[in-house]
């Protein structure tokens, strides 16, 4: 049995946790309240452009008459034989089952795509190192054709193969690397290396309404509608935990309200008049796709940031409970052997007068 200065030891040590782990969740409360405003700030060009590609499509020809489909190649449909897998993770822990869940989701993919051959870009350190523990890295070698032009050539070893990986992209999320991953994965799809684009992250809407989604983003069927393969949402306790934590820490537990910029987003183009664009229709169309993709792309992360920071703080408050509720048991704990200890002195002290 441990003895009071044991006892005494451990409960310094817990207490030295709690303030660890409460400085911890105060600090994600003040990155998620950031990282809230930044997701907000992203949304109305999303809108924007949303409803500038919406007027588009009913205003000019961009229509194949033959098959019916847009005429780009980002609209092209083939049999998704190879397929490119984006898995949006935190870089480090600390998180409760954020990235396990969000891993869980990545495997049950794969898993359910056996047939197929999918190339796997790692955004943050955790599903990096996940997956390449897994899976191998792609092997690529230089080959020099007819004409004297260097080009990669891809060795495949394995059905699944880690292409790339990007770890601390969440960290400090910039617009110009997520710019160059859309147009990494526009140039792997437009040349036919891919057949399809899959992206798992968390959809953050407030602390209490997230969840874990598995969206295709390319090949686009129809703008401004997300192509949502699967999601997982969280369980009523869960909500109910995020909600204390969110309460305790200050920040609001339902979304903001954003019905009146997004009906303004709406309106723009919806007017029954032919516009005058300066550059030729189809070319304004073909230079906002991408544009389009990669605001797909940047709404992802950023609200995969929030979730993160959101999850850290739940599991930080979880953490500070537990370590108040364990210095209480080892408190009480402690009174007892200290009385107990006492006790048996009195004991001793009487049974030694009565003796004499």
């Amino acid at each position: 049995m441990a003895n009071v200065l044991d006892l005494r030891r451990r409960i310094r040590s817990v207490k030295n946790t709690r303030q660890i782990t409460k400085a911890m969740k105060m600090v994600s409360a003040a990155k998620l309240r950031r990282a809230q405003e930044r997701a907000l700030q992203a949304r109305p060009y999303a809108k924007m452009i949303t409803s500038v590609l919406e007027s588009l499509t009913r205003r000019i020809d961009i229509f194949d008459e033959t098959t019916g489909n847009l005429k780009h190649p980002l609209f092209v449909t083939r049999p998704e034989k190879r397929i490119l897998l984006i898995i949006v993770s935190g870089d480090k822990g600390f998180a409760g089952a954020f990235n396990a869940n969000i891993l869980k989701a990545a495997f049950q993919f794969i898993t359910g795509n056996t047939d197929k051959q999918i190339d796997i870009e790692a955004v943050g350190r955790k599903g990096r190192d996940m997956m390449r523990r897994r899976y191998p890295v792609a092997v690529y070698t230089e080959q020099t054709d007819d004409q004297g032009v260097a080009r990669q050539v891809r060795d495949r070893k394995a059905p699944v193969e880690v292409t790339g990986d990007h770890p601390g992209m969440l960290l400090k999320l910039e617009q110009g690397r997520v710019h160059e991953l859309a147009e990494s994965v526009i140039a792997r799809y437009v040349h036919e290396e891919i057949d399809a684009v899959y992206i798992v992250y968390n959809e953050f809407k407030s602390v209490i309404s997230q969840r874990l989604v598995v969206e295709r983003l390319l090949p686009l069927m129809k703008i401004g509608i997300p192509q949502i393969t699967g999601a997982v949402e969280p369980t009523t306790e869960e909500r109910e935990r995020a909600a204390e934590a969110a309460l305790s820490a200050g920040i609001e537990i339902e979304a903001v309200d954003t019905a009146e910029a997004d009906d303004e987003a709406k309106k723009f183009g919806t007017a029954n008049v032919d516009y005058i664009y300066e550059q030729p229709a189809e070319e304004l169309f073909a230079g906002l796709l991408p544009q389009y993709v990669f605001s797909m792309l940047y709404h992802a992360m950023t609200e995969s940031v929030a979730a993160e920071h959101a999850a850290r703080m739940t599991a930080m408050d979880s953490a500070t409970n537990n370590a108040s509720d364990m210095i209480d048991s080892l408190t009480l704990h402690m009174n007892r052997v200290r009385q107990a200890a006492i006790t048996k002195e009195i004991i001793e002290i009487v049974s030694g007068a009565a003796a004499l």
